[in-house]
């Protein structure tokens, strides 16, 4: 019965002995594959976790500069970190801090440049369209008008596109194109929320031009229709 035992025992050895020389590679290689991605997705979140760490320190540097009043701090802690972690959330925060204090301290040239760069660096199309609206003010502070309309044109998101459309019509009152700037309020106005505040700023804009306001009230709009809203 042991000798029975013994023989079967050594043929499933056999067995298992032939199965790991015909697969034994294939097995092994497949373990580093998966043991190695795992490495490197846990490596990858760790770098993630690290760069976002040292992203916030840096971000926390603008603040400080921000606070203090110190203009050169601020474009060289921007300046930073650009150029190490422009891929970062806090970078593109960086830059719309960084822009609103130089506009404060009339630095427009500085913040015209941090504008730009969020508005051309961003993956957030928040911010992207926060930051063309904002330079296009900055544009419009300047007189350059065509090209505070250059960066109102192209697409936004629904949510912003009364606004863009209220801040076109900005632009062609100073330029005296008063039947331009009218259709712009009417989209303004049509695309916004009724219940919003801001809704009344577009309409004493509109009153000024000549346009009763409730005579557009029954018209359909994007929000009556589940578009935007400011």
């Amino acid at each position: 019965m042991a000798k029975h035992l013994d023989l079967e025992e050594q043929e499933q050895l056999d067995d298992l002995k032939h199965f790991w020389r015909q697969y034994g590679n294939l097995i092994t290689w497949a373990l580093i594959a998966v043991f190695g991605a795992i490495a490197a997705w846990n490596g990858w979140h760790y770098w993630q976790r690290t760069q976002a760490a040292q992203a916030a320190t840096m971000y926390d540097e603008v603040e400080r500069a921000a606070q203090a009043g110190d203009a050169e701090r601020v474009e060289r802690a921007f300046a930073d970190m650009k150029d190490r972690f422009g891929r970062t959330t806090y970078a593109q925060q960086a830059g719309m801090l960084a822009a609103k204090f130089l506009i404060e301290k009339g630095n427009t040239d500085g913040a015209r440049a941090a504008l730009t760069w969020v508005a051309d660096k961003s993956s957030d199309e928040g911010y992207q369209a926060v930051a063309r609206l904002r330079l296009a003010g900055v544009l419009v502070q300047a007189k350059a008008y065509d090209d505070a309309l250059k960066q109102l044109a192209g697409d936004f998101p629904m949510s912003f596109q009364p606004l863009v459309a209220d801040r076109r019509g900005d632009v062609y009152i100073l330029q005296g194109k008063k039947a331009e700037a009218r259709a712009e309020y009417v989209k303004a106005y049509k695309n916004s929320d009724e219940r919003a505040e801001y809704r009344r700023l577009v309409e004493v804009k509109l009153s000024a031009l000549g346009v009763d306001p409730k005579e557009l009230a029954g018209a359909p709009s994007a929000a009556a229709s589940g578009g935007a809203k400011p």
